[in-house]
């Protein structure tokens, strides 16, 4: 295909992307008072404020969106590896449907660890520091922001050992590779962590260090299944 077809190629799946999301988003909508009552749990005890006449709208359609984002995650990734599969062999194209079906789980494992481990250890960690002297007020659309980054951040941060089995398959990578680049692999891990979470060193940690574990984990996938010379 030219490089102009697979523009359009790229553009087409992304659309059929967004379009899941939308749609489920909107279908989630209608259960938001549950969705949202789901949401709140790991802030515990802590009590979430309105301080705009919009505001409990607004964390309604944040939570509608999350919860879209998350049941659109296979077919994201299902377009995703369709986009990939042309540049495949026939019998690579085989492990299309089993990689969409990890990618998938492995999304979920991230997002349900962050929901079940991470958020209310960094919730509780974080507000700590207001001591007796600070009384925080925090309002329910800057919570939902900062759990619905979080899960996402561990939801993609947890496919390292997808993206590990392909560039080990094709040849692009090895055992021995990434072993070797460890000390720049931390730095980059740190990097992605800035990004992915909000801007404390305390949450980009907290995320940085399952990531570190997944490299690890990268490195036997890579060595187990990668490409031999």
């Amino acid at each position: 295909m030219p490089f102009v077809d697979h523009l359009e190629e790229l553009r087409w799946r992304l659309l059929k992307s967004l379009l899941a999301v939308v749609i489920l988003s909107l279908a989630a909508f209608y259960f938001s008072d549950y969705l949202m009552k789901f949401f709140v749990v790991p802030a515990g005890n802590i009590k979430l404020h309105v301080t705009e006449v919009t505001g409990s709208f607004y964390a309604y359609l944040k939570v509608s969106l999350i919860t879209g984002i998350v049941a659109a995650s296979p077919i994201v990734f299902y377009q995703l590896w369709a986009f990939v599969s042309p540049g495949l062999y026939p019998r690579e194209k085989a492990h299309v449907l089993p990689m969409v079906f990890v990618s998938t789980v492995l999304f979920l494992v991230g997002a349900g660890f962050c929901y079940l481990v991470m958020l209310p250890f960094s919730l509780k960690f974080l507000i700590s520091f207001s001591g007796e002297l600070l009384s925080p007020i925090i309002t329910v659309g800057s919570y939902l922001t900062f759990a619905g980054v979080m899960m996402l951040a561990f939801g993609i941060g947890f496919e390292m050992p997808v993206a590990a089995y392909f560039l080990g398959k094709a040849g692009i990578v090895s055992s021995r590779f990434l072993a070797k680049g460890r000390r720049y692999a931390i730095v980059l891990i740190l990097i992605v962590a800035a990004l992915l979470t909000t801007p404390d060193v305390a949450t980009q940690c907290l995320l940085a260090l399952p990531l570190y574990v997944l490299y690890e984990v990268s490195i036997i996938v890579v060595k187990v299944t990668g490409k031999k010379r």
